[in-house]
C-alpha cells in the first residue's frame, strides 16, 4: 500500500506531519488520547472503551508481532476511530500472527497515520489535556470538529439483547457498558452462570446472586438509566463488583460525583496502592474519568489510590459487599497482580 503525506490536526490549530495510505481520503475524527504500553495493540484497539477516540501509541515501533486471531481480541472489531504511530512495522515476526497490523487496520476500515513525532504529541497532550483531532490527507482538511464528549458511546457498544454464558452455579448479572472479552473469561473461570445484559436493561426484579458492572467509553453521567437501575439493585444489598466505568457508575449511584482527568490513564504500569493492606500493585488502565473522593458518602471509602497522581482507583462500602476498581484486574494486556479481585467477588456471592 502506497503512502502519501498527511497530518494529525488538533482542534487547537496545531498539526503533526506524517504519512497516510494513498486511498485514505476522508478525514477521521476523534478525541486524541495516548497509550504508553509497549505491547498489546490488538487488545487496546478492540477495547470498546476506545470508541470515539484517536489512539496514539507512544512506543516507537508498533506492529512488529502482527495480529493474532480473534481469541485474543477484546471484542469483535476495532473500536478506536483512528490510530497514530511513529513507525508501523513493515514486517512482523510471530508464529501465531495471521496478518500485519497495517493490513488489519485497512480490513477494518480504520484510518491511521505513521511517521508522527509521537513524543512531541504526547507532551502536548500531557500539558494541555486530551484534544479533539482529525487524521487527514493534505487535500481533505475538515471544516469543523464534533463534540465527541456528548455522544452516547455506551449505547453504541453495549449488546442489544441479553446473552447467557455458563451452565451452573451462582447467577451473575453482567451489565455490558462496553465489556472486554477477557473480563468474561475471568468470570467464567468460576462455576457461575452469567447473564450479559444491555446497559439500559432493568434486571432489578430478576433472580441473581451478584451483579458485575463493566468498563466502557464516554462520560459516566450520560448513563442515566444504568445508574437508576443500579440504585435499585444496591438497595437489595447483594454483592456488586465494578471495573473502570463500573466504578464511576457505582459512585454516581450512591450520590458521589465524577470528573474528567486532564489526559486520562492509559498504560500497563500504573502503580496503585491497596489502602487496606498498604500493598502496591502494577495495573493496566484505560479511562478518562475518576471519582471525586470528597463527595463519597460517609459509609463508603477509597480502597485503592493511584500513586502517580493520588486519584481514586477503587471504592468500597464499609460494611456491604459493594466494591469497584478503576483499573483492569483482567489485564489484557498487562500485569496480573490484581486478578484476585475476581476471587474476592466470587467468594462474596
Amino acid at each position: 500500500m502506497g503512502m502519501v503525506p498527511g497530518k494529525l490536526l488538533l482542534e487547537t490549530g496545531e498539526f503533526f506531519f506524517g504519512q497516510v495510505p494513498v486511498d485514505q481520503q476522508e478525514p477521521c475524527f476523534g478525541e486524541v488520547v495516548f497509550n504508553t504500553g509497549m505491547v498489546g495493540y490488538v487488545e487496546s484497539l478492540t477495547d470498546p472503551s476506545y470508541a470515539g477516540q484517536i489512539l496514539v501509541f507512544t512506543y516507537p515501533l508498533i506492529g512488529n508481532y502482527g495480529v493474532t486471531d480473534e481469541s485474543t481480541w477484546e471484542s469483535k472489531k476495532i473500536h478506536a476511530s483512528g490510530v497514530v504511530m511513529s513507525e508501523l512495522a513493515a514486517h512482523y515476526s510471530n508464529h501465531g500472527a495471521q496478518k500485519s497490523l497495517g493490513d488489519w487496520l485497512r480490513e477494518q476500515g480504520i484510518p491511521y497515520i505513521t511517521g508522527v513525532d509521537t513524543r512531541a504529541l504526547t507532551m502536548r497532550l500531557r500539558s494541555k489535556g486530551v484534544i479533539p483531532g482529525a487524521i487527514v490527507s493534505d487535500d481533505a482538511m475538515p471544516q469543523r470538529f464534533e463534540n465527541f464528549a456528548a455522544k452516547p458511546w455506551v449505547s453504541m457498544v453495549s449488546v442489544k439483547e441479553p446473552i447467557t454464558y455458563g451452565v451452573g452455579g451462582k447467577q451473575i448479572i453482567v451489565v455490558d457498558c462496553g465489556i472486554k472479552e477477557n473480563i468474561l473469561r475471568c468470570l467464567l473461570q468460576y462455576p457461575v452462570r452469567l447473564k450479559r445484559v444491555p446497559h439500559d436493561y432493568d434486571y432489578s426484579n430478576e433472580d441473581f446472586d451478584g451483579v458485575f458492572i463493566s468498563n466502557g467509553p464516554g462520560d459516566p453521567k450520560h448513563c442515566t438509566t444504568t445508574i437508576k437501575v443500579l440504585k435499585k439493585v444496591l438497595a437489595k444489598k447483594k454483592p456488586v463488583f465494578g471495573i473502570c466505568l463500573g466504578t464511576q457508575l457505582m459512585a454516581l449511584a450512591v450520590g458521589a460525583e465524577t470528573y474528567k482527568l486532564p489526559f486520562g490513564h492509559r498504560s500497563h504500569n500504573q502503580p496503585c496502592m491497596d489502602l487496606s493492606s498498604q500493598k502496591c500493585f502494577l495495573t493496566s488502565q484505560n479511562h478518562s474519568y475518576a471519582v471525586d473522593e470528597s463527595t463519597l458518602p460517609a459509609d463508603w471509602q477509597v480502597s485503592f489510590r493511584n500513586l502517580n497522581d493520588q486519584s481514586v482507583e477503587g471504592i468500597a462500602h464499609k460494611k456491604l459487599p459493594f466494591f469497584a476498581v478503576q483499573f483492569h484486574p483482567e489485564a489484557a494486556p498487562g500485569p496480573c497482580d490484581t486478578q484476585w479481585l475476581f476471587q474476592k467477588f466470587y467468594e462474596s456471592l
